[in-house]
């Protein structure tokens, strides 16, 4: 797999200044807020730090690859070692198997002979996870628990390395942690509510269909959820400039607004009001891949 290489400035300004803001933000809610407000705002910047690292594994802030993984190595969301999320995001960025059940890291759809062998109860689950309510609210435990058992299964040297690289990091991240006012009980619940708030995110950038190109959404007005996520909201237009800078995202989009719209045959909201309000109860798709043939 190539490498991400950035050919832009030497240093880009907004990342870099925005992650030193983000951990200033994560340390201000663990020693200087209230514990509810702290909570609600440290799962904010947990959220915000994982937009950040995505933004890394593409090339940003520094040329060097080293000092891009360094600066955002902390696991402030304890769950997933970045190496990991690293190699398996970069081989999602191969648009021709997004949504893939076997060969899409991030596929949330299941091979169809898969899901009819499935428990009811664990049918039911899914289902429910295939609401926004669902994915908010259980989606975190869900997503982790099946993060967690692919590790396990596939136990190469590189997941193996990346764990052993990566408790140390929690380790470090929770001796902080303890040294603060927030107790760990309280930051456990922080980071689940980081992973909720990307769960929103990740809820519905794809979909399937026949052609790859249509498989990444468009949400125009992210608000402050745009910020959080960097402007990822603009799916189709990340996915076809990978290594564009989150902030050069939404001009791009503007200046060639209809060319992306027609690229992914509509996949289009207006806002994550919207996205909320249509799927809040209701699963915007099917569990079991619709199109899928092994």
């Amino acid at each position: 797999m190539k490498k991400t290489v950035f050919a832009g400035p030497h240093v880009e300004w907004p990342t870099l200044l925005l992650i030193i803001a983000c951990y200033a933000a994560w340390v201000s809610a663990l020693w200087v807020l209230p514990l509810t407000l702290g909570i609600v705002f440290c799962g904010i910047t947990i959220a915000l730090h994982a937009s950040l690292q995505h933004e890394v594994i593409h090339g940003h802030p520094f040329r060097r690859e080293w000092c891009n993984d360094l600066l955002i190595w902390p696991p402030l969301m304890l769950t997933v070692p970045y190496a990991r999320f690293k190699t398996t995001h970069l081989a999602h960025h191969q648009d021709e198997v997004i949504t893939d059940p076997y060969d899409d890291p991030e596929s949330n759809y299941l091979d169809g002979a898969t899901w009819d062998r499935l428990p009811r109860a664990i049918q039911l689950l899914l289902q429910w996870n295939n609401t926004v309510a669902g994915r908010l609210s259980l989606g975190p435990a869900i997503g982790t628990v099946s993060f967690l058992l692919d590790e396990w299964r596939t136990r190469s040297p590189e997941v193996v390395r990346a764990w052993l690289l990566h408790l140390p990091a929690v380790i470090a991240v929770l001796f902080v942690v303890a040294l603060s006012p927030m107790p760990l009980w309280a930051y456990a619940i922080a980071a689940y509510l980081g992973m909720a708030i990307l769960k929103l995110r990740t809820y519905l950038e794809h979909q399937a269909h026949t052609r790859a190109s249509g498989r990444s959404v468009i949400i125009e007005n992210g608000g402050i959820f745009g910020f959080l996520f960097l402007n990822n909201n603009l799916h189709v237009v990340h996915h076809m400039h990978p290594r564009v800078a989150w902030y050069r995202l939404p001009a791009l989009y503007r200046s060639r607004k209809d060319h992306y719209l027609r690229r992914n045959g509509g996949y289009f909201y207006h806002s994550y009001r919207e996205v909320i309000a249509r799927h809040f109860l209701r699963a915007k798709d099917s569990v079991a891949h619709p199109l899928w043939r092994r």
